[in-house]
């Protein structure tokens, strides 16, 4: 068997590995087995590849890649030994940025060993010869891939910036934003079709200058609310820039799992702006949820009521029925142990409880569940935001822990709220409902909560790990 049949039969292995992979990931029960899954397809990936450039490549390229190979494993391996899962949206939105920034590098090669006629990395324009009939079909993968990989690469990077904490997360609403974003786009096929046409380093600056600075608008057009659909759909960019790039590299594999990555995390987006009830295409184009209003007010609209942890241990023991609604703020405190205690606890008293989970609770798809699957909650009492949703006005208490904006009634009652429209969890049905904070703060997309206000709520502040402890102790 010839290297390249072994090759191809590698990438294939991968590839159903990968699909395999995507189809655990859909379940909280194969989970497990999908990540294993998607591990060993890329392993075998990665052994099929180094093996055959190897063959190519002089002794400085494999070194390089050796070099590469260990700076970029050992740099992942620190990252996944370190990172708490409240890291984990915006080191998912870096990595995301590393595919693009790798995409723009790919492009950028394939145009100087063909199009500039130059040596690139790994190799000689001899070497990567372009027939003449085909030379405007290489031009046109250049300048796509490089596009995509830019958007990708600026994206991403805005992205972590805003779930770091580091940008601010409230959208950049700058002057006929909607009108830069049809222009950034007009030059890029502009700028593309000049360059398959009559390739050029001055077409070829502007291509990757335009792509960059759309990339950036894009997601800074985007509140902070918005971010989980926003990392899932940089995820499906990503896919499409690794795409792109198996294009360029005439590599199969890197296509088949480009195209699956980028069909899936659109699809993910997709369902995740149906459960808020936006637009998928106000996604792709920026400015996802700016215009549905400007009351965004951090000013306290009412009075409040404060309980404490007796008080809240009190009201549980008497439930028949308990819901808990995570968010982010469990997650920042670690509160995940102890409220799988908690639950543990009030079902060995006979009494029901239920998680409810929002679609974008957090600041990534799936977070609350993982979180809760580290913390041993069975997965049978975690339901989704509409399987919960008619069950909250015959539940006896509803524990929201550190959500804010996924539990606002703003967004069904105020049409002028940046919110508006968004399904949530209605949870101010329920017979009693306490909310777990730190303080009044407005949440994560700015808006007051008049759920703080109603007369069935109570209030419990300060850490919610150690508030739920103390609920613990007085059970």
């Amino acid at each position: 068997m010839s290297p390249e049949t072994a090759a191809t039969a590698a990438y294939i292995v991968a590839a159903l590995l990968t699909v395999m992979s995507l189809a655990g990931l859909s379940k909280h029960e194969t989970a497990r087995a999908g990540v294993a899954y998607g591990i060993a397809g890329m392993a075998v990936a990665l052994v099929a590849t180094v093996a055959l450039a190897a063959r190519s490549l002089t002794a400085g390229g494999i070194a390089l890649l050796a070099a590469a190979m260990v700076v970029g494993g050992g740099v992942g391996l620190w990252r996944a030994r370190v990172v708490e899962m409240i890291g984990m949206p915006e080191l998912i939105a870096l990595l995301h940025s590393f595919v693009g920034l790798a995409a723009v590098l790919v492009g950028w090669n394939g145009y100087l060993e063909v199009e500039g006629g130059q040596e690139g990395v790994g190799g000689s324009a001899a070497q990567t010869t372009v027939p003449p009939e085909l030379l405007g079909i290489h031009s046109a993968e250049v300048g796509i891939g490089v596009f995509i990989g830019a958007v990708t690469f600026t994206g991403s990077i805005v992205a972590y910036g805003k779930l770091s904490g580091r940008m601010k997360s409230r959208p950049l609403t700058l002057p006929g934003k909607n009108a830069l974003n049809l222009a950034a786009l007009v030059a890029f096929v502009a700028l593309t079709a000049g360059f398959t046409i009559a390739p050029s380093l001055g077409l070829m600056i502007g291509i990757t200058a335009v792509a960059l600075a759309l990339g950036w608008h894009l997601v800074a057009s985007i509140g902070g609310g918005d971010m989980p659909v926003v990392v899932s759909m940089l995820n499906s960019y990503s896919g499409w820039a690794a795409a792109a790039s198996g294009f360029l590299l005439d590599n199969t594999l890197l296509i088949v799992t480009g195209a699956l990555v980028g069909s899936s995390g659109a699809y993910l987006s997709y369902v995740m702006c149906q459960a808020m009830n936006r637009s998928f295409l106000s996604v792709i184009a920026g400015g996802f949820g700016v215009e549905s209003g400007t009351s965004a007010s951090g000013t306290e609209d009412g009075e409040h009521r404060e309980v404490n942890a007796d008080e809240v241990a009190e009201m549980l023991a008497e439930a028949s029925s308990v819901v808990i609604v995570p968010g982010y703020g469990m997650a920042v405190a670690q509160a995940q142990y102890p409220v799988a205690d908690l639950t543990r606890r009030l079902t060995d008293r006979g009494i029901e409880v239920r998680f409810g989970i929002h679609p974008v609770a957090g600041r990534l798809p799936g977070h609350m569940n993982v979180l809760l699957a580290e913390a041993k909650v069975p997965y049978d009492v975690v339901l989704e935001m509409d399987e919960i949703n008619d069950d909250l006005a015959a539940t006896s208490v509803v524990l929201v822990i550190g959500a804010n904006d996924t539990v606002n009634p703003a967004a069904m009652d105020d049409p002028s709220s940046p919110i508006a429209g968004m399904p949530v969890l209605r949870v101010w049905e329920a017979e009693n409902v306490v909310v777990f904070k730190r303080s009044m703060a407005v949440g994560y997309a700015g808006v007051q909560n008049p759920l703080f206000f109603k007369e069935n709520t109570s209030m419990i502040f300060g850490d919610a790990k150690a508030r739920v402890e103390d609920i613990l102790k007085a059970l």
